[in-house]
C-alpha cells in the first residue's frame, strides 16, 4: 500500500480498536494510527499524553501529522525493540532491563502537570482514576469470565460476593490518587530506541495510586518472571523512592491493585474473545489467575476473595479447561 511517494506496511496491532501502519521513504519512518472507534481517546488523547510526557523530558512518540477528520495521526517512530522483545531474545540482562524501566517509571511519577492542550487546541485535563473506574474495571471479571465459566443459577450469588469483595478491597487501599498512572505500563509498551526508554500507548494515562503502574510491569500477564526476579525489581523501586513512600502502604496498594488489575484483566481477555473473535489473549489467563494467587495466599485482606473464588473456580476453569 502507497501513500503518496511513501510506502505503508501494516504492523501488528494491540488490543484496541487502532490500526497502525508503518509509513517509510527514503529518508524517514513513522507510524500511522487510524482510529474511527474510540477516535477522542485513541487519537485526540493519545497525542496530548504523548505531548505532556514528552514537555516532561520523557521519550513518547512525537505528532508529525493529524488528519482528525479522516481518522488518522501520524507520528514518531521509535522501532521494534520493544523490552518484551529484548527479554525474550535473552541478550540483555533481564534485571538490567527491568531497573531502566523503573527508572523511566519514577521520572514519569515526578510529572506534576496534569493539563495540556491538544491538537485541536482544547485543554484536556487528566482525569482521576477513581474506586468507582477501578471497581467498573474489575467487574469485567464477573461480566464476562464468571459469566462464560459459572453456571446461570449459581451466577447471580456468586457476582454479588465478588463484586463486595472487591469493594472492600478498594476502600483499603491508603495512598493518595495524586500521580500520573499510565495504566498499561508494561513491557510490550516499553521500548528502547537510541539507547534510551521510551513508552507509548499511552493514552488511558488518569492521575491515581503510584502502585497501580508498578503492579502493571512486575506482575505483567505478557512475560512470566520467577518470584526472586519481581522481589529484587520491588526493591529497586523501594530504593529510589525510600524517603518518599511507607513500606507497608505501598505493599498494601501493591497487592490490592495487582489482584484487581488481573481480574480486570482475565475480563478482557474473554471479551477480546467472545465478543471481538480475538482469541490468542485466552492463553495468558492461566498466568493471569498464577499472578492473583501468589498475591493473595499470604495475606489476610484477600481470606473472603480467596475462599469465595476457591470455591468456584477449580484449577481446571482456571487453566481453561
Amino acid at each position: 500500500m502507497r501513500l503518496g511517494k511513501s510506502k505503508l506496511n501494516k504492523i501488528k496491532g494491540d488490543a484496541s480498536f487502532r490500526s497502525f501502519y508503518r509509513k517509510t521513504n527514503d529518508k524517514k519512518s513513522s507510524i500511522v494510527v487510524y482510529a474511527t472507534k474510540e477516535k477522542e481517546k485513541n487519537l485526540l488523547i493519545y497525542d496530548a499524553i504523548n505531548k505532556l510526557l514528552i514537555d516532561n523530558k520523557i521519550l513518547a512518540p512525537k505528532l508529525y501529522k493529524e488528519n482528525y477528520k479522516q481518522n488518522f495521526i501520524e507520528i514518531e517512530d521509535f522501532g521494534n525493540d520493544t523490552v518484551f522483545k529484548l527479554l525474550k531474545k535473552g541478550k540483555s540482562n533481564k534485571i538490567n532491563l527491568y531497573k531502566e524501566s523503573i527508572d523511566l517509571l519514577c521520572k514519569i511519577q515526578k510529572i506534576k502537570q496534569n493539563k495540556i492542550k491538544n491538537f485541536n487546541g482544547k485543554n484536556y485535563k487528566v482525569p482521576i482514576y477513581e474506586n468507582k473506574k477501578l471497581f467498573k474495571e474489575a467487574k469485567l471479571f464477573s461480566d464476562w469470565y464468571a459469566k462464560k465459566y459459572i453456571s446461570k443459577k449459581k451466577l447471580p450469588t456468586l457476582n454479588i460476593e465478588i463484586n463486595k469483595q472487591i469493594r472492600f478491597l478498594l476502600s483499603n487501599l491508603k495512598l493518595k490518587n495524586d500521580t500520573l498512572v499510565h495504566r498499561d505500563f508494561h513491557v510490550s509498551n516499553l521500548m528502547k530506541y537510541k539507547k534510551k526508554f521510551a513508552t507509548i500507548d499511552t493514552q488511558d494515562a488518569l492521575i491515581g495510586n503510584r502502585a497501580y503502574d508498578l503492579a502493571s510491569l512486575i506482575d505483567d500477564v505478557r512475560f512470566k518472571s520467577n518470584k526472586e526476579l519481581k522481589d529484587n525489581i520491588y526493591n529497586y523501586y523501594l530504593k529510589l523512592n525510600k524517603n518518599k513512600i511507607n513500606k507497608v502502604v505501598l505493599l498494601n496498594d501493591f497487592e490490592i491493585l495487582s489482584v484487581i488489575r488481573n481480574m480486570k484483566i482475565i475480563g478482557i481477555f474473554v471479551r477480546l474473545a467472545v465478543r471481538d473473535k480475538k482469541n490468542k489473549y485466552l492463553k495468558l489467563i492461566p498466568y493471569a489467575w498464577k499472578l492473583i494467587e501468589l498475591r493473595i495466599k499470604n495475606n489476610q485482606i484477600f481470606d473472603g476473595l480467596k475462599r469465595t473464588l476457591d470455591l468456584n473456580f477449580s484449577k481446571d476453569t482456571r487453566n481453561l479447561k
